[in-house]
C-alpha cells in the first residue's frame, strides 16, 4: 500500500533538492499572487525544525520582528517555495531548536559551522 503512495507522490516531489539543515539562517524565496501578478517575497531566519517525509515534509523558519518572534512553516515540495538560499550554516546538537522560542536578543545566536570541502558550491 505505501508503495502506491510513494508512486503517486513522485510526480509532486521537487527536481532540485534543497541542501539546507536545522541551525541554518535561510532566506525562503516565496511566489506571491496578488490578482493577476506574482511576485517574490523573502523570509529570513533560522530553521528551528524539519519534519515530515516525502510531500509532506515541512520546516520551520524563525526570525524577530519588532521585537516579537515570528515562525512560519513552509512545505519543501511546494510550488510556491521558489527557493532557499543558505547564508550562514549554524552548529547545533538537536534536531528541533524550540528553546530558541525562550531566549532573547544575542542569546538567540548559533554558532557557525565550517563548511566541509565542496559543500558551498552544491547549495542552492
Amino acid at each position: 500500500m505505501s508503495n502506491l503512495i510513494e508512486l503517486a507522490e513522485q510526480s509532486s516531489l521537487r527536481e532540485n533538492e534543497l541542501k539546507f539543515t536545522v541551525g541554518d539562517t535561510v532566506d525562503v524565496h516565496t511566489r506571491i499572487l496578488e490578482g493577476d501578478k506574482q511576485r517574490i517575497q523573502i523570509f529570513s531566519g533560522v530553521v528551528i525544525a524539519m519534519k515530515g517525509a516525502g510531500t509532506r515534509e515541512t520546516f520551520t523558519v524563525r526570525r524577530i520582528v519588532a521585537g516579537e518572534g515570528v515562525e512560519r512553516t513552509f512545505p519543501i515540495h511546494s510550488p510556491k517555495v521558489a527557493e532557499v538560499k543558505v547564508k550562514r550554516h549554524g552548529r547545533v546538537r538537536r534536531a528541533k531548536l524550540y528553546y530558541l522560542r525562550d531566549r532573547i536578543g544575542k542569546a538567540t545566536r548559533l554558532r557557525e559551522r565550517r563548511a566541509k570541502k565542496g559543500e558551498l558550491e552544491t547549495h542552492g
